[in-house]
């Protein structure tokens, strides 16, 4: 097979779009819809997310466990966890609370969630053995497509809530329903992908993290993923009363994805060219800089702002192209049916975004910050907000540059 039709590589990047629309753009809108829409508190809403991500620690290892017995009913177990998502999803932003809307968010997002760690384990699971088939460079081939796939659609979710708020009345009724078709069209066009291959037995997650190699990537994921948890999750309030510019919201975050889906194949091309390493430290080095150019904006900055969000989104494009490609290929090596090692790949993209918001909401609340109110907020409110939005995710970032920096890799992730 030399083209991507005949492996059916697109296919992977319509279920990868499917995956990303329930992941960072449910963080980006789903809290400030039950803020503005139910008068929801952002402390309790960070609260439910901290409390969901706790329920991650036992359910997502669970989980990958359940992906590996199931893994010659693969086919069956991704049609109804495809339609999980989607009503859980209508659920969260179609029909109205049939409850406090506290506890309606909370058992919607359980839904939405569990749905998105079973999915994305099977998919990534899958996508090893696929990519060990392909010729070439598989694993980096195989990221291209699916990680390009994955920030379109990120980009499609993040902006689609304020499109259709320009011609409907329910731009997130409408959101949901696309989501629910985009689920099923995902489901359809990855048929007959999800077949038993041969490969050892599940090991364990004792496998994974009694690798060395495995075990730091794990942890630089960790270190890496939540920058990109802070400034998805603050992004909407940054925009609205950091830059005064609401209504700017959806452009840039067109902009910002946007920009990621245009460097993720590019940044591919270089770590095939250039080795992963210094491909990599170098994305991460240009998203510092774009942050840090971010602490020093105010109101009326949105344009510079612009800048700032083609920087920051080309950076995260190497960050969710070419680590899931890194360890992939490790899972290729220690632990071939990959199932257990997504597991815990998931949790850790999951946990930054949770203790993001279990941290940053609170701060923001107790220093006076208030969304949507009519009065701007207290200068100190807009101070912090600067610093969580731009100053965290750069002391992140030099972090996981000096554990990266300090990691030995293989050449190239296929090898």
């Amino acid at each position: 097979m030399s083209t991507a039709a005949s492996e059916r590589l697109p296919s992977y990047a319509l279920f990868a779009a499917l995956l990303a629309c329930a992941g960072l753009p449910i963080y980006i809108h789903a809290p400030k819809f039950y803020v503005d829409e139910y008068g929801v508190s952002l402390t309790a809403l960070g609260a439910v997310l901290f409390g969901l991500r706790l329920l991650d620690v036992v359910q997502d290892p669970l989980l990958g466990r359940l992906s590996e017995r199931l893994r010659d009913r693969r086919g069956l177990a991704i049609g109804l966890g495809c339609a999980v998502i989607a009503v859980a999803m209508l659920g969260l932003f179609a029909v109205p609370p049939m409850t406090r809307p506290l506890v309606w968010f909370g058992i919607m997002l359980t839904l939405v969630f569990s749905a998105f760690s079973f999915l994305t384990i099977c998919f990534y699971a899958q996508g090893v053995a696929k990519a060990d088939r392909l010729e070439g460079q598989g694993h980096l081939r195989l990221a291209r497509w699916r990680e390009t796939g994955a920030l379109l659609g990120v980009c499609v979710a993040s902006v689609a809530p304020v499109a259709l708020g320009m011609v409907t009345g329910a731009p997130f009724t409408g959101f949901a329903i696309g989501f629910a078709v985009l689920a099923v069209a995902a489901a359809i066009a990855m048929r007959g992908e999800w077949v038993s291959v041969d490969v050892p037995p599940g090991t364990g997650f004792g496998t994974v993290l009694r690798d060395p190699l495995a075990r730091r990537l794990l942890f630089i994921a960790l270190l890496n993923a939540a920058p990109v948890a802070v400034s998805s999750t603050l992004f909407l309030f940054y925009v609205e009363s950091a830059l005064g510019a609401p209504g700017y919201e959806g452009p840039l975050l067109l902009l910002f994805f946007l920009s990621a889906a245009a460097a993720a194949p590019v940044w591919g091309m270089l770590a095939e060219r250039f080795d992963t390493k210094p491909v990599l430290l170098a994305a991460m080095i240009l998203a510092i800089i774009a942050f840090g150019g971010a602490l020093f904006l105010g109101v009326g900055d949105q344009w510079w702002f612009a800048l700032v969000c083609v920087a920051s989104g080309a950076a995260m494009g190497a960050d969710l192209t070419l680590l899931p490609a890194l360890f992939a290929a490790r899972m290729g090596k220690i632990a071939p049916s990959a199932a257990e090692g997504f597991g815990l790949w998931s949790f850790v993209s999951k946990f930054t975004l949770a203790v993001s918001a279990a941290i940053l909401f609170p701060s923001l609340e107790g220093a006076g910050y208030v969304s949507g109110a009519q009065a701007p907020p207290p200068e100190k409110a807009l101070d912090l907000l600067r610093l969580l939005y731009a100053g965290v995710p750069s002391v992140l970032k030099f972090a996981a540059i000096f554990m990266l920096w300090r990691t030995t890799l293989d050449r190239t992730p296929h090898e």
